[in-house]
């Protein structure tokens, strides 16, 4: 049996949901791609895997699929122009005033992340019209605790709640 449910009251629902805000960068056919995503969470401790899934239809994804690894550049409380920049179509994500440096494996880390987090591809599953992407983590980084949040189509930061 399949249940209908209309699309903008399941997107009213999902906006409830508060999420972390990642970029995925790779370096890719000599390039380097980058999208922002909302949907990354951890997958599993042992190993250490990490997913994110981004739509089937993106121009970004067809680059990095080919990668051979990745970053999630955890974004933070002050880097909303980034994500924007980075969700943004036709436009150079990594020219000025993005700044990042290669990591050792060639992805790119960019700056003022809340962390980085470099992984191999793991798995991927086409799920409706998204592919979730897993990937096997590899090393990690810490540089801050604020991190970007997203919630009702808008971008804040976390403050912490007296007990």
């Amino acid at each position: 049996m399949t249940v209908m449910i209309d699309a903008d009251g399941f997107r009213s629902a999902l906006a409830q949901h508060a999420a972390g805000v990642v970029i995925v960068t790779a370096h890719s056919e000599g390039v380097p791609v980058g999208l922002t995503a909302t949907s990354f969470t951890s997958a599993s401790l042992d190993p250490p895997l990490v997913q994110f899934s981004i739509d089937r239809e993106s121009t970004t994804w067809p680059w990095l699929r080919l990668a051979d690894h990745f970053t999630v550049n955890v974004l933070g409380g002050d880097q909303a122009p980034l994500a924007t920049r980075f969700a943004r179509r036709g436009i150079d994500r990594f020219g000025e005033p993005t700044r990042w440096r290669p990591c050792q494996y060639g992805t790119p880390l960019l700056e003022g992340a809340a962390a980085h987090i470099v992984c191999r591809p793991y798995a991927t599953h086409e799920i409706g019209d998204h592919v979730l992407v897993v990937g096997e983590v590899l090393e990690t980084a810490v540089h801050q605790e604020r991190p970007l949040l997203y919630h009702r189509g808008r971008f804040g930061q976390f403050r912490e709640s007296p007990l």
